[in-house]
């Protein structure tokens, strides 16, 4: 065999036995668990929060419901009071004042 074929088979030799130590080593399959765990935890997070957001939105949305129909409730007072005054004032009674 000649030196440059005898490097490269010990070049693959090499590389094989670092490739199958790498594969089989401990933090490589812990790696993807903790990764896996790290995701689900960040997931369950996000979910936290979206929650969240949603019964924020829901309260937003109940208050500004709310204040509708009290501003409602004071326009029709506005409107029942301006119809009083108007009324009052067209009165012969009201002119006199």
């Amino acid at each position: 065999m000649s030196c440059r074929l005898l490097a490269v088979m010990l070049g693959l030799a090499v590389a094989s036995v670092t490739l199958s130590a790498a594969v089989h080593s401990t933090p490589s399959t812990v790696r993807p668990q903790t990764q896996l765990t790290e995701t689900t935890k960040e997931l369950a997070r996000n979910q936290a929060e979206v929650q969240r957001l949603r019964q924020d939105v829901a309260r937003q949305e109940s208050a500004s419901q709310q204040a509708d129909e009290r501003l409602q409730q004071q326009d029709q007072a506005i409107a029942e009071l301006q119809k009083q005054l108007q009324a009052l004032q067209q009165s012969p009674a009201g002119a006199k004042h």
